[in-house]
């Protein structure tokens, strides 16, 4: 009578085994049972449906064609060793890794392993559990790229940290970005270098409800072309030479919060596609990859281009175009807004002599009236600089500048090797830039970048300047003396 009392609690058992794996299957996580070797005996409806395999065919692989089929191949290494390690002793070890799923994407998965031990403390069998943290790994890389973002921005010095003025054509502006800013509506913001189109965008971002997401800020103009997209979207390891490893594009880093792409008038053609694409199906795919990725961001431009005139020349999608200028914002010249001068020298007086340890009580009348009469071709950038180099200057406690930093300049006048503080007065935009670079060139021998080139007299990077120059077609070279090292 034994036999059949036996084959009972067999029963039971295997009743008891099943209800426990039903309830199992249920669980929120991927749950495996493994014998002492790792070799696979039991696992979960979850963890199968999201393998789309069956439990036949999971066993049939072997663990180590499973681990190279399914794990993704920047961990796949890492996890081999972890999990032998882990496997060797006989303690509870944990370990991250990405998951391939049956859509063929990836989910990162913290993964638990516990031995079960038998009365000698030998390894009966191990139970896994695999959590779900993609959402976490997600936040994870917000905030780094955040961080990383807002890092780069304290480094970077800014023109100043608010929008100073009271003129009526501020006004307007301020009035457009009061009314544009709670909207998710794609603006571009057009004006000459050195308005502050920049300062514009950071309105429109923190009066917006994504105010407590990233700002990212990428400068077209100084982004090689070949590794722009990258710059963008990101890449896969591999995907060209030098990608190590995976990198999130700045659209990734921006997701749910604002991305204002300045100088977006220099995108070469090929990069215009993708970035249509994300501004019509909030989504792309990194450099080398094939995954769609789907982003959520609202896009800020700035351009000191006639990007009409661009899309007319072919150079610029018109497509693209409008799908920019939803919104667009003008940001006047200095000259059109001379009314707010005496706040600007104000600020910016007060700026510089508290970071040069100087105490100036009051502005010239006859400064005031000449910076008032002064065209501005650099604009608030331009003002900037000059108050800045006439407080490093100041000997007393009354601020002034010399009226020649200002004077119009003939450079028919001026020799080659004579340093000038000035910019010729001309009416053409497109002559005054030429001017500006060309004075800036003269005055550094036909250098480009380093402490003394022109880009930095400029106060614009290299790429920009360069880019810059070949636009107009200036010749460099012949700045340069016999004393000028080659080179930028």
């Amino acid at each position: 009578m034994a036999a059949p009392g036996r084959s009972i609690e067999q029963l039971r058992q295997a009743q008891d085994e099943r209800e426990l794996w039903q309830l199992i299957d249920f669980l929120p996580q991927h749950v495996v049972v493994m014998d002492k070797d790792g070799t696979l005996l039991q696992a979960n409806k979850r963890l199968l449906d999201y393998l789309g395999f069956t439990l036949e065919q999971m066993k049939a692989s072997g663990i180590d064609e499973r681990i190279r089929r399914d794990v993704h191949p920047e961990d796949l290494e890492r996890f081999e060793k972890q999990l032998s390690a882990g496997l060797s002793n006989r303690r509870p070890f944990e370990m991250e890794k990405r998951l391939r799923g049956k859509d063929g994407r990836y989910r990162w998965f913290l993964i638990r392993c516990n031995p079960l031990l038998n009365e000698n403390g030998g390894v009966v069998r191990w139970f896994g559990t695999g959590t779900d943290i993609e959402d976490h790994k997600q936040a994870e890389n917000r905030l780094r790229n955040e961080n990383v973002a807002l890092r780069e921005e304290i480094e970077r010095s800014s023109m100043f940290e608010e929008i100073v003025g009271s003129s009526e054509a501020l006004r307007r502006v301020l009035a457009q970005v009061s009314k544009v800013a709670p909207t998710d509506s794609t603006v571009l913001i057009s004006g000459e270098t050195g308005t502050g189109k920049e300062l514009i965008a950071r309105a429109i971002h923190s009066r917006s409800n994504r105010s407590s997401r990233a700002f990212i800020r990428v400068n077209c103009a100084a982004i090689s072309p070949s590794l722009i997209a990258s710059e963008l979207f990101g890449h896969e390891r591999g995907s060209f030479t030098g990608a190590h490893q995976r990198r999130l594009g700045r659209f990734e880093s921006a997701d749910g919060g604002t991305i204002f792409l300045d100088e977006v008038g220099e995108i070469p053609p090929e990069i215009q596609v993708a970035l249509l694409r994300v501004l019509q199906e909030h989504e792309f795919e990194r450099v080398g990859g094939n995954q769609t990725i789907p982003v959520d961001v609202r896009v800020l431009a700035a351009t000191n281009k006639d990007l009409r005139a661009a899309v007319a020349d072919g150079t610029f999608r018109q497509d693209l175009f409008y799908r920019l200028n939803v919104v667009p914002i003008q940001v006047p010249a200095l000259r059109d807004r001379v009314d707010d001068i005496p706040l600007l020298v104000e600020y910016l007086v007060d700026r510089y002599a508290k970071k040069a340890g100087k105490r100036i009580r009051s502005v010239s009348k006859n400064t005031l009236d000449l910076f008032q009469g002064y065209d501005w071709p650099g604009n608030i950038r331009e003002l900037q600089n000059v108050v800045e180099r006439a407080v490093v200057l100041c000997e007393g406690e009354i601020f002034c500048v010399d009226p020649s930093w200002l004077a119009p300049a003939s450079p028919s006048r001026t020799s080659p090797n004579e340093p000038t503080l000035t910019i010729p007065l001309v009416t053409d935009l497109a002559q005054r830039e030429r001017a500006m670079i060309e004075n800036a060139l003269r005055e550094a021998e036909g250098l480009i970048s380093g402490p003394a080139g022109a880009a930095a007299k400029l106060g614009v990077p290299r790429q920009t300047l360069e880019s810059k120059i070949r636009k107009l077609g200036i010749n460099r070279h012949r700045f340069r003396t016999s004393q000028s090292p080659p080179g930028h």
